[in-house]
């Protein structure tokens, strides 16, 4: 029993990490993060309204962020297994489904050709106003090079975050009696609660900080993991990894800066420099050096290094599986 179960979770993976590089998440359909944003929606409104002291919006920040990841997991398992119930066919498309919209590879792709597309043809208004939808930082007045910068920035901080973490955790979960559903959709909360609260400007600084330092912690394996998959994939991991221990603890993201520079240094290129947000600037530390700029292909091998990275993790994801089964079965 034990070892079909096994096999049947190397499946689910393989479909779900299949979809989300066929289709990724389709426009106008519904989306687990949907909900999940809703319900921080709600709670941060509520807590906000009642004007507490900054201890006060910590302690029930710490609340908001248990609930709602609590919550997705839970979600996550009563809606499987109902499916599971009902058929075992619908439970498999749900299981999947579910799966798949953890994943956000063929999302980050879209985001990146949604952006290069205009760029290439010289049309930077355009480029310009479909890279405001993806990144913080203001967009009006960027060169060409600023704006290969912004994408490649992007495509490299979310695939771990948004691609390789929650791999992670999927397959994490799958060697748990939950599976991998609930624990994937878990993190997947945790990194939402960052991305809505997790500021340290008002109104979030003290509601979004239990958020911001959850999320860091659940990301940091899996961030280091990711830079240690990128190294070896670049064929140069002693240089890869120098320049990560060199450059990235300069960054005051725990994680972002660690995954950002192993994809620099992968590609040959530096990244960091000065942002505007809001009008105010920022400056970013550099990451890298800057031995090839950055062009929309170096873009393109960076996401493709992406690809290979959630081969490499299903592969050994899928075997530890299988070998788990084989071992049942003795």
């Amino acid at each position: 029993m034990m070892s079909a179960l096994w096999f049947e979770r190397a499946g689910w993976l393989l479909l779900a990490a299949g979809i989300d590089f066929v289709l990724g998440d389709p426009w106008g359909w519904p989306h687990p993060v949907q909900g999940i944003g809703w319900a921080i929606t709600q709670g941060k409104r509520g807590i906000l309204a009642l004007k507490l002291a900054p201890l006060g919006e910590k302690i029930l920040g710490v609340g908001l962020g248990l609930a709602v990841i609590g919550g997705s997991g839970w979600v996550g398992l009563a809606v499987v297994t109902l499916a599971q119930r009902i058929h075992p066919g619908l439970g498999l498309f749900v299981t999947v489904v579910l799966l798949a919209s953890c994943f956000a590879g063929r999302s980050l792709r879209r985001a990146a050709e949604d952006v290069l597309d205009p760029l290439e043809v010289g049309d930077l208004a355009t480029a310009r106003q479909r890279l405001g939808r993806y990144v913080g930082r203001d967009t009006d007045t960027l060169d060409e090079s600023e704006i290969l910068r912004a994408v490649m920035e992007t495509i490299s901080e979310n695939a771990t975050d948004g691609v390789m973490a929650p791999m992670f955790y999927a397959l994490l979960g799958s060697l748990t009696p939950l599976g991998p559903v609930p624990v994937a959709l878990a993190y997947k909360a945790a990194s939402t609660l960052d991305s809505m609260v997790g500021y340290r400007e008002d109104p979030y600084t003290h509601l979004g900080w239990f958020s911001a330092q959850l999320e860091d912690r659940l990301t940091w394996v899996p961030c280091r993991l990711t830079v240690l998959t990128i190294a070896l994939l670049s064929g140069r991991p002693r240089r890869v990894l120098a320049l990560c221990r060199r450059d990235a603890p300069a960054d005051p993201s725990p994680n972002a800066g660690w995954s950002e520079c192993a994809y620099a240094a992968a590609l040959g290129v530096q990244l960091g420099g000065m942002n505007t947000y809001r009008g105010q600037p920022k400056a970013k530390p550099m990451l890298g050096d800057p031995a090839q700029p950055i062009t929309p292909e170096r873009i393109r091998r960076g996401m493709a290094l992406t690809r290979w990275a959630v081969l490499l993790w299903l592969a050994l994801g899928v075997g530890s599986l299988a070998l788990l089964a084989e071992l049942q079965g003795l």
